[in-house]
């Protein structure tokens, strides 16, 4: 009887251990197809902090600068929605617990983003987007983090990382140097692992 028992114990710890794994593998299937959203968000906030960086960097009209905002802009909205149009298209009918978790994880950090500058407001009456800036790219560098350990990416973890690293090193330097800094984070953290993953989503 106690031989029964320990056989059944030890069966369903391995059969739990292999469902585990095999969400993980679906998950990162799903991730190397949806590597494209990667790669569109990547380009797209490069693109807004690059262009913020070069525009105050040099002397140019009024009208060009507006139209590279208004570009800008236009390319979030577009950005909205393809996601919305790739995730309803592309949805799988089973949804693992792991890609819940993720959800959850850039839903929460959305939240606490909205939430975190609120506080800062309420707490010292004022907008610095020189001190805020760097805490956003902490949250950002958590999440990223979090995302690749759930699916056990290292590239995804070490982009996470360095994007942490590269928040810290915005303390030391004016605002505008914080654009460029941000730039180069999201192409580390989201361009090359994105390309990367689509690259490879057929194997």
């Amino acid at each position: 009887m106690e031989t029964k028992q320990q056989n059944f114990e030890s069966f369903d710890e391995n059969q739990s251990l292999q469902v585990i794994k095999e969400m993980i593998q679906v998950s990162q299937k799903k991730l190397k197809n949806d590597g494209v959203l990667f790669i569109l968000w990547g380009w797209i906030i490069f693109y807004n902090y690059i262009s913020w960086y070069v525009l105050n960097d040099m002397v140019t009209t009024y009208q060009i600068y507006k139209g590279f905002e208004y570009f800008a802009k236009g390319l979030v909205v577009f950005a909205f929605a393809f996601s919305v149009y790739y995730i309803f298209r592309k949805r799988e009918k089973v949804t693992t617990y792991i890609g819940i978790s993720l959800r959850y994880v850039w839903i929460s950090l959305i939240v606490c983003l909205s939430l975190v500058n609120l506080i800062i407001f309420n707490t010292i009456h004022e907008f610095n987007p020189a001190s805020q800036h760097p805490i956003f790219m902490v949250f950002m560098a958590f999440a990223v983090v979090i995302t690749g350990g759930i699916l056990r990416y290292k590239l995804i973890i070490l982009g996470g990382a360095v994007f942490g690293l590269l928040a810290y090193i915005c303390t030391y330097l004016s605002l505008e140097n914080q654009m460029l800094i941000e730039a180069v984070a999201w192409l580390i953290a989201f361009i090359i692992p994105g390309h990367y993953l689509y690259a490879k989503r057929k194997s």
